[in-house]
């Protein structure tokens, strides 16, 4: 049996999970750069390197509260298809906790009630011992028309 790895997260104290194929790194929050007529969960972008990636807060996108940021606050930066190309997006959360196996059996499909977030943003759910992931699908979180938004702004911007 395959065993696959997410890396779990919080949001607004319930746990999230992606798979760590599309993780590129953690980065420490420090702040972002403001970009105009952005939708509300893009707070803005970062500068990795000399890329300019948009970091979306998962909280703004999933329960249309801003994330309050500490020291524990991370953006994950994660690689998203669009079209033919790959871009580098931050995904803004509470807080990173571990990476954890959960075999495909043990996935159920997301539910079709009770869920405060979009289902079509759902893989599914992950049970782990004694609570359940969610687990995201990456590129459902943006929609191809707000990343080209995105890539045309901030091509303006740096």
């Amino acid at each position: 049996m395959q065993e696959l790895q997410y890396l779990t997260f919080l949001i607004s104290e319930e746990l999230f999970g992606l798979g760590i194929l599309y993780i590129k790194e953690i980065i420490e929050f420090e702040s972002v750069t403001h970009v105009p007529m952005m939708p509300e969960y893009i707070p803005g972008v970062i500068n990795l390197r000399g890329n300019v990636v948009p970091v979306i807060d998962l909280n703004m996108r999933f329960y249309k509260k801003k994330t309050e940021t500490n020291r524990k606050t991370c953006i994950i930066i994660t690689e998203i298809k669009m079209e033919n190309e790959i871009i580098d997006v931050g995904l803004l959360v509470d807080a990173v906790n571990e990476v954890v196996d959960i075999t495909p059996d043990s996935i159920e499909e997301p539910p079709s009630f009770g869920s405060k977030i979009r289902l079509d943003f759902i893989q599914g759910l992950g049970k782990l011992e004694n609570k359940f992931v969610i687990i995201l699908k990456v590129n459902q979180i943006l929609e191809l028309s707000e990343l080209q938004t995105i890539q045309e702004t901030s091509s303006n911007v740096m």
